[in-house]
């Protein structure tokens, strides 16, 4: 019997979107169960006590392995499934897309993308009334911060962790096209960037997220455009 797969995910984290631009592109089928985790339903904090996504269930038989959270779950898919190789081939560069993948996980969702999603998408969600401008205008700053270290990067490099495609490249790609659906990307400033995302969004893995649409949220009208 083979390897069965199901992730509980939200379409619109930065998180479920890296697995599911890595299950893409090493091509591994997988069930979908979007999941409101917000109102914490009891089909996911059983499987994850924390209640976060993604969750990643894979089935082989009788046997079952429950997976919980972005990174442990890249790190499987990459150790189980090792080609084609996306952490890097050499020390250096393994190095490299790990640090990066903390980067933008930790830092750029710090300083900038947890403010603009939440104000801009949780809020809504959530119900608890308009955006907060401050907190939005801080948002945005950072985000600006962290596009010209990107953009630096990407004059020196063809991808963000060298010369290879990697996580580093799934994991700011997961978080720019959540605040790019919410309209918020400043592309115009940062050709480099913009240019780096085209081509990420151009390949089949990108396909799903471009489809992606939640009740109430209404993305940007260039967001599913190729050629924006």
């Amino acid at each position: 019997m083979s390897l069965e797969r199901t992730l509980h995910h939200f379409p619109l984290d930065p998180a479920s979107r890296q697995v599911r631009l890595v299950l893409g592109e090493k091509r591994l089928a997988f069930t979908e169960v979007q999941v409101r985790y917000w109102e914490r339903p009891k089909a996911l904090t059983a499987l994850n006590a924390s209640g976060l996504v993604p969750v990643l269930v894979e089935t082989d038989g009788d046997k079952q392995l429950v997976l919980c959270e972005a990174r442990a779950i890249l790190d499987h898919l990459e150790e189980t499934v090792p080609e084609p190789a996306l952490l890097g081939r050499e020390p250096a560069e393994r190095a490299e897309a790990r640090r990066l993948l903390a980067w933008f996980d930790r830092k750029f969702e710090f300083e900038a993308g947890g403010y603009i999603l939440h104000e801009k998408m949780e809020k809504r969600l959530l119900g608890l009334g308009a955006p907060d401008l401050h907190n939005l205008r801080q948002g945005r700053d950072g985000l600006r911060t962290h596009m010209f270290y990107i953009d630096k990067l990407l004059q020196e490099r063809e991808w963000l962790a060298g010369r290879r495609l990697s996580l580093a490249d799934f994991a700011a790609a997961a978080h720019l096209s959540v605040i790019d659906y919410c309209g918020d990307m400043p592309w115009a400033d940062f050709p480099a960037v913009k240019t780096w995302y085209m081509k990420l969004k151009s390949r089949p893995c990108f396909r799903p997220l471009l489809a992606d649409r939640w009740p109430g949220l209404t993305p940007a009208k260039h967001y599913d455009d190729l050629d924006f």
